[in-house]
């Protein structure tokens, strides 16, 4: 065998072990979850904060918002996605997950069994959570109700549906580094640890990449809807003129300056949202109001 046919075997196997590395499920270190204790009642706050509602109630009229069976489909280029059953059952649900489970799951995007999540779970925002906060979030969750019902499969086609390449996509669009930077105010601060981290506006209201990555340069201007029907608006931009009262009424209320009412996923935002204490709102408003500016 001639020597160039042995280098580029070589350049192969380097490739193909530099790619496995680099797609490779990466956990948070377990003294993380060791050194903390979560609590219940300070969950319930992170809980609505992070909208886990909106996504995993049932889907029928009238769902009890605390019963995150799952079953809601998410539309996408790349398939469809259905949000899983995290309610405390220990069959079908998270019930039996240890806390550094939980966290390497809703900050890592890694399973149980050492996977990769698909990032239509939005652990690339909860990724810049507070480990406590995310703490205090599962023992909250471990008091709601359980249900038994299985989740449903996910429906992406080849070559989507490989998770290994997930850890390709994760190398390229997660990181915990803050979009909106610069000397905030510590209202405006505030408003970016919930808006950011903890609420995930821009997973919705930031246009995304070929590959499904948010594109920072247009966040929160506004996206094309991933099912294909309408839009997404802006909460920033030139073509967003709300003011900070208008945006921070919205969210508790659902009432839009003109007087017209959230509707859709919006409406379960806001139903969440809505219940968190005003001065929160407030911050989420100044912290909208300074993306603006970036």
């Amino acid at each position: 065998m001639k020597p160039a046919v042995y280098g580029l075997l070589a350049l192969a196997v380097i490739g193909g072990v530099t790619g496995w590395f680099i797609t490779r499920p990466t956990a948070l270190p377990s003294t993380v979850s060791d050194r903390l204790t979560g609590d219940a009642e300070a969950g319930e706050r992170i809980f609505l904060a992070s909208g886990c509602a909106s996504c995993h109630m049932g889907t029928d009229d009238g769902a009890d918002p605390k019963l995150l069976l799952g079953g809601a489909a998410f539309q996408t280029q790349f398939g469809t996605f259905y949000a899983p059953n995290i309610s405390p059952d220990p069959d079908h649900g998270i019930g039996d997950w240890s806390q550094a489970q939980f966290l390497n799951a809703v900050m890592r995007g890694v399973s149980p069994e050492g996977q990769h999540y698909f990032p239509a779970f939005p652990y690339t925002s909860y990724t810049k959570a507070d480990p406590q906060d995310m703490a205090d979030l599962y023992a909250y969750m471990m008091t709601l109700p359980a249900d038994a019902t299985p989740s449903r499969a996910h429906d992406v086609a080849f070559p989507f549906n490989i998770r290994r390449s997930v850890g390709l996509w994760k190398a390229l669009y997660m990181n915990r580094d803050w979009v909106v930077t610069g000397d905030l105010t510590e209202q405006e601060t505030q408003g970016r640890y919930l808006a950011e981290a903890l609420a995930h506006c821009a997973e919705c209201h930031t246009p995304r990449g070929a590959l499904g990555g948010l594109d920072r340069a247009a966040w929160l201007e506004g996206a094309p809807n991933p099912s294909g029907s309408g839009r997404i608006p802006p909460i920033s931009g030139a073509d967003f003129t709300w003011s900070a009262f208008d945006i921070s009424a919205y969210l508790e209320t659902g009432f839009t300056p003109s007087f017209d009412v959230a509707g859709g996923s919006m409406a379960k935002v806001i139903a969440n949202l809505g219940q968190l204490e005003k001065p929160e709102l407030d911050a989420i408003a100044a912290y909208i109001l300074r993306a603006a500016q970036q």
